[in-house]
């Protein structure tokens, strides 16, 4: 017999709220890759950081960003795959925070406090979505 329990209310709202703001970095990630980081607001002396990730560290980038992506239709499908989409975003936010922090040569426009805060936020955003996502398949209500 397969039970599932009535959807919340909330998890309407976090699956909205978060696939708008992962959207955001489906955006940026197809912008960077189509070339097209002008329409961010982006400077051209930044241009060249963003085009440059290699292709491994371009790799965890996409699997950050699209995990989380699918994460939230998940969620909002009420499949319990979310919780796999954003474990893999996890993994591919470790993989792109470690080429930012460890390998990168980040240009000194894109190292401060504002940058450090926003990266702080997409892990607890992050982080706080796969355990989400856990509590809802753990309560039943992700199939």
């Amino acid at each position: 017999m397969n039970t599932t329990t009535k959807a919340p209310w909330h998890l309407w709202v976090v699956g909205v709220v978060s696939l708008l703001w992962n959207a955001g970095g489906v955006a940026s990630y197809l912008a960077t890759k189509t070339g097209n980081l002008d329409a961010f607001g982006m400077p051209p002396e930044n241009h060249s950081y963003f085009y440059d990730f290699p292709a491994w560290a371009s790799a965890f980038w996409a699997l950050g960003v699209w995990g989380s992506f699918l994460g939230s239709a998940a969620l909002l499908l009420r499949r319990s795959w979310a919780v796999a989409l954003y474990a893999i975003s996890i993994v591919g936010l470790a993989g792109t925070t470690f080429y930012e922090r460890a390998v990168a040569d980040v240009p000194e426009s894109l190292q401060n406090t504002g940058q450090l805060l926003f990266a702080l936020a997409i892990w607890v955003i992050t982080i706080a979505l796969l355990l989400y996502a856990r509590r809802m398949a753990a309560a039943g209500v992700l199939k």
